[in-house]
This record gives C-alpha cells, structure tokens and sequence, in this order.
C-alpha cells in the first residue's frame, strides 16, 4: 500500500447502519433483539457445536474448522485469479471528482463529499460508476451530492464477493447454491 492508501484505511471507522450505511448517533438499544440473539440457539458449521447466537462470533474467531468451511466456500463461488490484472480498472479507491484528493474507498468519498463538496452543482463524472463495466466514464451526474446518496450508500463489496466478469444470472446461481450449502 503506499501511505495514503493505508492512512484511508486505517481511519478510526464511526459506527454506520448495516443497511443505508448513514451514522448511527446515540441511542436506546434494542433490549428485545438483544434477548432473542442470547436465547437463540444455534451450530457452529465446522464442528457442529451447539451454542448461543451471542457466543458463536467468538467461537469463530477460534475454530479451525468452521475457518476451513469458510474458505471452501469462497473457493467454490471465486474463479481463478486472472493472469494480468494491470488490464483491469481500480475499483478499490477512488478520486474525488471536484478536488484534487485521491485514493478514497467508496465510504470515504461519499462522506468527504458529503462533508467539503455538498454545496457544488457542478457536474461530475461519478469515479466508482465509471470505474464498472456497465459505467460511461463520460457521464455528467446533473446531481453528483443526489446520486452519492441514493447509488453508493454502501458498496456490494461489502456483502458479496463480486465478479464483474459474470452475468447477473452466473451471479444468481452462485448465491442461491451457496444458501442451499449453509442449510
């Protein structure tokens, strides 16, 4: 990494929704769904324990087996790495599209947007679209601050492993062969 990569990576990370991934602010917990994950009863999938939803993300950090059933699950959804990456575009960081800052992670350009740029109507190719293969690099957003909202409030990265070489229907199939596997 070189070191702005890694100081954007390292930033103290806030607490977001795992949802629309906005702040969360302070607030009153949910006592209810707190009591239903410590009565819920679960199995661990690489040594079929029986335990607590509470204790399983502990337990996993810890378990050999259920990391080995992990990583055969990522190598039966993942092809094989391609020989020359360098012909691919980055789709990890990003610059911004007003200013002369580069190498933020999807997040961090929607929140320095979002915090230095929110008031500029100027109109902007978005970096991470253009970046995809369905992406027009020439495309002016007419509302840069409105799209950020709406399109990139969180990455897929973040809940798939992503092949943008496959069709949506490749993709389909992987996910729903990978629930059946889960069961």
């Amino acid at each position: 990494f070189c070191t702005p990569c890694l100081q954007e990576c390292l930033k103290p990370k806030k607490p977001l929704c795992g949802v629309c991934r906005s702040s969360l602010g302070p607030g009153s917990r949910a006592l209810d769904l707190e009591k239903q994950i410590e009565m819920t009863e679960t199995t661990c999938n690489g040594c079929n324990k029986k335990m607590y939803l509470s204790k399983m993300r502990s337990h996993a950090a810890s378990c050999s087996k259920y990391q080995n059933y992990i990583m055969e699950g990522v190598k039966a959804v993942t092809k094989e790495p391609l020989h020359n990456t360098r012909n691919f575009p980055n789709r990890f960081t990003f610059p911004c599209p007003y200013c002369s800052e580069k190498n933020f992670d999807q997040e961090g350009l929607v929140e320095h947007c979002k915090t230095l740029h929110s008031m500029d109507a100027k109109q902007v190719v978005c970096p991470i679209c253009a970046s995809m293969p369905w992406g027009d690099p020439n495309y002016r957003s007419a509302n840069f601050m409105e799209h950020l909202q709406r399109r990139h409030r969180f990455s897929y990265d973040t809940f798939v492993v992503c092949d943008y070489d496959a069709d949506e229907d490749d993709m389909m199939a992987q996910v729903l062969i990978r629930s059946l596997r889960d069961k």
